[in-house]
């Protein structure tokens, strides 16, 4: 009978070795990733993520043929420009909206070397962050790292082709009026930064979206770290 019971509370006591060896194995290994892996994991998917949204977004079209990212006239501009179609001038508006577009597609290119540094100086608490951030976390780390060097890089890019269009110059006069009846925001009054402003937002929107397919396809980017990083996670 003793050593009956004996026997069970051995395989008892082993079974418990067991759970918690395999606990302790499980947490050494989150540990390890939290801390290397998942820093490598995440700048491999970030620069990936944003050399993807640069190429999609520095071409002909790449804001103004998606609707995700296309920018549009501010405030009550929208509706001042159906009145310019109603009166024969909505080849003009046109001609802005598309301008406007056009500068933002010609300044993303500028920012690829500044995005890949940010990710490459990115630290291990940058990558916790992110990596257990909400849907965001990648839009903040980079609008943080980048927004005010890139608004600064983009700006003249944008000015010079949107001094191109006729409307724009007539735009600035206008919007600063409407801004001051609180019509359009003071920040969006001078089109040369409100393209350069809704350029930086489109390019984090499209990083964001890259990121999340890496992160729900991590196998499918061929990619030995991601997959270690984000399929652990699934």
């Amino acid at each position: 009978m003793q050593r009956r019971q004996f026997h069970h509370l051995s395989l008892g006591s082993l079974g418990l070795l067991i759970v918690a060896a395999q606990r302790q194995a499980w947490a050494l290994s989150l540990s390890d990733l939290s801390n290397k892996d998942a820093t490598a994991g995440i700048r491999t998917a970030l620069e990936k993520g944003a050399l993807a949204a640069v190429a999609l977004l520095g071409k002909t079209d790449g804001f103004l043929g998606n609707p995700k990212v296309r920018i549009p006239l501010p405030g009550y501009l929208e509706d001042a420009a159906k009145l310019l179609n109603f009166a024969g001038q909505g080849k003009r508006v046109d001609e802005l909206i598309t301008g406007m577009n056009r500068a933002a597609e010609q300044a993303v290119p500028m920012g690829k070397d500044l995005l890949v540094n940010a990710v490459k100086s990115m630290s291990v608490t940058d990558a916790k962050n992110i990596l257990s951030g909400g849907d965001d976390s990648v839009t903040r780390f980079f609008a943080d790292k980048t927004r005010v060097p890139l608004g600064e890089k983009f700006l003249p890019v944008v000015t010079r082709t949107t001094e191109k269009v006729g409307l724009a110059r007539s735009y600035n006069r206008v919007a600063e009026k409407a801004s001051g009846f609180g019509l359009v925001k003071k920040e969006d009054a001078n089109i040369e930064r409100y393209v350069t402003g809704k350029s930086l937002d489109g390019l984090y929107t499209i990083i964001g979206d890259e990121e999340r397919k890496i992160r729900q396809d991590p196998v499918g980017t061929g990619s030995a770290i991601l997959k270690k990083v984000f399929g652990s996670m699934k």
